[in-house]
């Protein structure tokens, strides 16, 4: 599984650097207190990579930290001591 995920990896990596290699023409980022000078291939990799990063971190906040807490309330339910079924009191 490993060197599937490795493959995968490289697919993805090659598929970026073409994109970078195939967009060359200059642009200008115009930011809130500064200008920056680019290709559009960086612009174009740097704004998915945000977007990965951002949507990432919503599901982590949406889904995973939430279940994540489910989860340590179920563990402590289930640690608890059960009383006793019976009462051997005779």
């Amino acid at each position: 599984m490993n060197i599937f995920r490795l493959i995968i990896a490289l697919i993805f990596l090659g598929i970026g650097l073409l994109v970078g290699v195939l967009n060359t023409q200059p642009i200008t980022l115009k930011l809130l207190f500064a200008d920056i000078q680019t290709s559009s291939g960086v612009a174009i990799i740097l704004s998915l990579l945000a977007g990965v990063i951002i949507g990432g971190l919503i599901v982590l906040a949406t889904l995973v930290w939430p279940l994540y807490t489910k989860l340590r309330k179920a563990n402590k339910q289930a640690a608890a001591p059960v009383p006793p079924v019976g009462s051997s009191a005779a």
